[in-house]
């Protein structure tokens, strides 16, 4: 415990102000989300955009492919959240079917095939199956915040489960705290968004 203490403060130091930012926004973007503000989107990619750079220096691949995916759903995300009709919203939150969460789980397991297989012949990712996973469930995770579902959530607390080891083990300390905070605050997210859905229906 005391080498762990000791190589997170030692890592701390050697944190980049670049870092620092794409840590800041991160968070804050996952607090609008939460929120159901469409500033998640904008404050996100100010994040996304400085973790494609980060992760490509430190060898994280899969996760640089996942940021880029993020600033590309982002777009789409934007659009899709900014729909109106009447002034109202036309997508609102709610819970994935059996359909739904079959349509997932393929979605995951091909991205984390497709995945791996690039990071083992194409890469020297020094850890593809852990790095293929967690960008796996990240793909799932933000394909179902843009459609508003509910399990979105779900990935996002997988994705940070396996993300605080993965980018402690890759010296990225300050980011491996983020995923920490991410994980609470996906849990709270959920939390959140179930509560809007059975208000919703009483």
């Amino acid at each position: 415990m005391q080498q762990i203490i000791s190589q997170f403060i030692n890592n701390i130091h050697q944190t980049t102000w670049l870092e620092f930012i794409a840590v800041i926004t991160g968070i804050a973007s996952v607090i609008f989300s939460r929120k159901e503000n469409i500033l998640v989107y904008p404050v996100g990619m100010v994040s996304t955009g400085i973790f494609i750079w980060l992760y490509i220096t430190h060898g994280l691949y899969a996760d640089a492919s996942v940021n880029f995916y993020y600033t590309v759903m982002s777009i789409i995300g934007w659009v899709m959240w900014a729909r109106k009709a009447e002034g109202k919203s036309l997508l609102h939150i709610t819970a994935s079917s059996k359909k739904d969460w079959v349509n997932s789980l393929i979605f995951f397991f091909v991205c984390w095939t497709i995945l791996y297989f690039l990071l083992r012949r194409f890469t020297d990712s020094t850890v593809p199956f852990a790095d293929s996973f967690t960008s796996g469930a990240a793909f799932t995770g933000m394909w179902l915040m843009n459609k508003k579902k509910l399990e979105n959530w779900t990935w996002w607390i997988i994705t940070d489960l396996a993300s605080v080891p993965l980018n402690f083990y890759k010296h990225l300390v300050f980011t491996s705290f983020q995923y920490l905070v991410f994980l609470i605050l996906a849990v709270m997210g959920y939390i959140t968004w179930r509560k809007k859905i059975m208000h919703a229906t009483t």
